[in-house]
C-alpha cells in the first residue's frame, strides 16, 4: 500500500491532539471543510467520542470520517489536562506513525499536545519532534517553520536558553541546514534552495565584539554546507534576515535558537504557519500553535493551522508519489 485511495488522493492519518485541547474541534472543522475533502482522503486517529465532543463544541454534526481508535476511553474534560489525556496524545502519535511505516496512509498531520501532560502520560520526550526522532530512529529531526512568505529552520528547539550556545557546533548547525535543503527540494520542489543562517549576538558579534561564536561556530557550519553544494550565506544579523527572507531574497533561515525563529514567523503568520517536521522517514506536518486550554470547548479555536497543515502534507505526499 502507498497511502493512495482508490480515487487518487493522499490518504493522511490526522491526530487528535490531547483530549483536553482545541485539537478536537479543528479536527472536526478540518473534516467538514469542502477544500480538504476535496484533495484528501483523512483517517483520523483517535476516540470517536473525542472527535464527536469536539464536533458538538462547534455546533457541527459528528464528521463521516473514517477512525482508527486507540489509546485509553477514560472521559475527559476540555480545559484540564491530566496524565490520561497526555498518554492518550501520545498513544495517537504512535498510531499514526505505525499507519504511516506500514504504508496505510501516505503522510501525517498532528493536532497541538502538552509536553508538561505528554510526561506526565509516561512519555520521556519533550514534544512531538523528539518523540517522532526516538520512535523512528531519527536522532535529530529538524523543525521548520513555514508560511508563504518566511521559512525557518532551528538548529536548537526546546531547551533553556542558557544552553544554547552549548548545544551548538559546526556539524550540527550544517547538519539541520543539509536536511532543510534537501527536503524542500524534494517535498517543495524547491531547486538550489537560497539558505541565509543567521547570526546569534547582536550584529553577528561585531567583529568578536559582542560575542564570537559566529567566528568559531557558525562560520564553519556555513562553510560546510557550501562545500556540500548549498547556496548558504551568513551569519546574518539576526535584526534584518527575516526581513530578508519575507521580501523573498532567503528561502529558508537557519536560526540559532527557537524563538529567534519563531518570533518573526508568528509575527507573520499566526495564523496559518504550518510545523514540518523534515529528515524523517514519512511526511508530518502540524499546526503551529498549542492545546490552547483556556479557550478549549468553546468551539473558537481557529482551524486554519491545521487545514494548511493537511493541505501541505498532500501536496509532498503528491510531490513523493510523483517523482517529482
Amino acid at each position: 500500500m502507498n497511502g493512495e485511495a482508490a480515487n487518487g488522493r493522499p490518504r493522511l492519518a490526522v491526530t487528535l491532539g490531547d483530549p483536553a485541547g482545541v485539537g478536537p474541534e479543528i479536527v472536526a472543522r478540518v473534516c467538514h471543510d469542502r477544500e480538504v475533502r476535496d484533495k484528501t482522503d483523512l483517517l483520523v486517529v483517535g476516540r470517536r467520542l473525542i472527535l464527536a465532543a469536539g464536533a458538538m463544541a462547534c455546533g457541527l454534526s459528528m464528521p463521516e470520517v473514517e477512525m482508527v481508535e486507540v489509546g485509553p476511553g477514560q472521559n475527559f474534560k476540555p480545559g484540564s489536562p491530566t496524565p490520561v489525556t497526555g498518554r492518550q496524545a501520545g498513544a495517537f502519535v504512535e498510531e499514526a506513525v505505525r499507519l504511516c511505516t506500514s504504508g496505510q496512509v501516505a503522510g501525517m498531520v498532528t493536532a497541538p499536545i502538552s509536553k508538561e501532560a505528554l510526561r506526565a502520560g509516561g512519555y520521556p520526550d519533550t514534544g512531538h519532534t523528539s518523540l517522532l526522532g526516538r520512535l523512528l530512529g531519527v536522532p535529530k529531526p529538524v523543525m521548520m517553520l513555514a508560511g508563504n512568505r518566511l521559512r525557518v529552520v532551528l538548529a536548537t528547539i526546546h531547551c533553556a536558553y542558557r544552553e544554547v550556545i552549548g548545544r551548538l557546533n559546526p556539524q550540527g548547525i550544517a547538519q539541520t541546514g543539509l536536511v532543510a535543503a534537501r527536503d524542500l527540494q524534494r517535498y517543495l520542489g524547491i531547486k538550489g534552495p537560497r539558505v541565509a543562517v543567521a547570526a546569534l549576538n547582536p550584529h553577528a558579534g561585531e567583529g568578536g565584539l559582542f560575542g564570537d561564536e559566529e567566528q568559531t561556530i557558525i562560520a564553519p557550519a556555513i562553510e560546510i554546507l557550501r562545500q556540500a553544494g548549498v547556496q548558504a550565506s551568513g551569519p546574518h544579523p539576526p535584526d534584518t534576515v527575516f526581513w530578508r527572507a519575507a521580501r523573498g531574497e532567503f528561502d529558508l533561515v537557519v536560526c540559532m535558537y527557537h524563538d529567534q525563529g519563531l518570533i518573526p514567523l508568528k509575527l507573520l503568520h499566526f495564523e496559518d504557519a504550518v510545523n514540518v517536521t523534515l529528515g524523517l522517514p514519512i511526511i508530518r506536518t502540524s499546526v503551529d500553535h498549542g492545546t490552547a486550554y483556556d479557550i478549549a470547548g468553546q468551539g473558537r479555536a481557529n482551524p486554519a493551522s491545521l487545514k494548511a497543515a493537511v493541505l501541505l502534507a498532500a501536496q509532498m505526499a503528491a510531490r513523493r508519489a510523483n517523482g517529482l
